[in-house]
């Protein structure tokens, strides 16, 4: 399969999407942050000094999600029709997983900004918790489904 974000001369562009039609997408997309035991029991325990890391990641993941096109260039505006951000605590590792899926109904898919969901979602993790630590390390984003348009269903292989 070729590049579809370059012209024949090999410059970039914007994929043209007019004559697709318009169908239900779905993206899931999950990444994790590695943190501490002091940043694990302050989110775990909602006393970060910055207030409830998890609500306010979750808000900016689904914002991140809605403004994915400005942020990667060659993104359409995609109309999500729904976003939801997910948690899973893993206190044995300290980390915190973090789940994004993205729905519109569509010319171009949302597998872009379920990944921008789920990365500015731990972002903000990381700002909220960055005075009690700075060793954080955020991973392992990925998607791991999606359906909708010409290429069909991919679901990740586990």
């Amino acid at each position: 399969m070729d590049f579809t974000h370059f012209d024949e001369k090999g410059n970039a562009r914007m994929v043209d999407v007019t004559g697709k039609a318009d169908t239900v997408r779905m993206a899931a997309a999950s990444g994790k942050i590695k943190v501490s035991p002091a940043v694990y029991m302050a989110v775990k325990e909602g006393r970060a000094a910055k207030g409830d890391v998890l609500t306010v990641a979750t808000a900016a993941g689904i914002a991140g999600a809605k403004k994915t096109w400005e942020l990667i260039p060659m993104c359409h505006i995609v109309p999500l029709t729904g976003c939801t951000i997910e948690w899973e605590l893993k206190e044995e590792a300290c980390e915190i997983k973090c789940l994004c899926r993205a729905r519109c109904t569509g010319k171009t898919g949302v597998e872009m900004e379920a990944l921008t969901g789920v990365s500015a979602a731990l972002l903000t993790v990381y700002d909220m918790c960055k005075a009690i630590d700075k060793n954080m390390e955020i991973g392992e984003i990925r998607l791991l489904e999606k359906d909708g348009g010409r290429s069909g269903h991919f679901q990740r292989e586990v």
